[in-house]
């Protein structure tokens, strides 16, 4: 039986444990994708902020096409489509990266797909990947939580070589619920407390109730670290550490807010059996047959539909 390095939902009490495993996986040289600077920013506070990385013509391609997929989500699979917990909203889809080519590109884009490899210092391949929609006036909140901990807990990802990019889609302002994140929280693992009952994700991808973190371990965190909220224009891109801390507010703003999400996950950190759930939530959340990546360059509108 595979060492849980991490166990939670376990015990009566939460815990702060040690980070077992690295941040940044590679040392850097100077043809990484990233500067020294970033790499050692990425380490220190678990998150980094990329801006310029498309040109203003990728941007509208992918935003175009993400508009179609919300006006028409008949052409997707039903069960990937989750939706607000108290309307009709579209909040995600899921696995768009094997619905779609324009994101699939996308997702195996160098100059995403290779930070990934660089920051793991592995082959990657695609854990789980959606588009995130955050409607005006409208769209809900999601709860402080880690990542990781429900990966590893109810997918089976034993490490933490795992890593989340956030492409904006349309411009995420101080106002209409940006991702918040806790900065430096990711060298703590905070275990939750409550077993994961049959079918969670039947719930939590609407409204999280097992796998959050406790009021007091977070007032801590906050008091040691801070929050930070990144903001940015359409194409920024924002990646975080499996592990940190992060959540959001809810938009009461008449501006929307969405993104198109790739988590990345080393090929050498498979999933196994769940740590703390009584089965796998399925392939469509949690990819248990990996493809690696080969990053691929050029323009992401040539390969838009016509």
């Amino acid at each position: 039986m595979t060492l849980d390095y991490y166990p939670s939902r376990c015990r009566p009490q939460p815990e702060k444990l040690p980070r077992h495993d690295r941040v940044v996986h590679s040392e850097w040289h100077p043809d990484a994708p990233l500067t020294r600077a970033q790499a050692e920013q990425f380490e220190r506070d678990g998150y980094l902020v990329l801006e310029n990385l498309f040109a203003a013509e990728e941007i509208e391609a992918l935003q175009a096409e993400t508009a179609g997929l919300l006006a028409d989500p008949t052409r997707l699979e039903p069960q990937t489509i989750i939706r607000e917990p108290a309307s009709d909203e579209v909040r995600s889809i899921f696995r768009i990266h094997t619905q779609n080519p324009l994101i699939r590109r996308l997702a195996e884009d160098s100059r995403l797909a290779g930070i990934a490899q660089f920051l793991l210092n592995d082959q990657v391949y695609i854990h789980q990947s959606r588009l995130n929609y955050k409607p005006g006036f409208q769209g809900k909140e999601f709860y402080w939580h880690s990542d990781f901990e429900t990966w590893h807990v109810e997918d089976g990802m034993p490490r933490m070589r795992a890593l989340s990019m956030s492409v904006l889609l349309a411009e995420n302002t101080p106002h209409n619920g940006p991702l918040m994140l806790i900065p430096g929280s990711h060298k703590t693992f905070l275990t939750c407390v409550g077993e994961a009952p049959e079918d969670h994700y039947l719930s939590s991808l609407r409204k999280q109730e097992y796998g959050v973190p406790d009021d007091l371990s977070l007032a801590e965190m906050v008091e040691q670290h801070g929050i930070v909220a990144p903001t940015g224009k359409a194409g920024t891109v924002v990646i975080f550490d499996c592990n940190i801390m992060h959540g959001s507010n809810g938009n009461i703003t008449p501006l929307p807010r969405a993104n198109a999400f790739m988590v990345y996950n080393a090929v050498s950190n498979p999933l196994q059996a769940p740590f703390g759930a009584p089965a796998p939530r399925p392939e469509f959340i949690a990819t248990r047959h990996p493809e690696p990546i080969t990053p691929v360059t050029g323009a992401l509108k040539e390969t838009a539909p016509a």
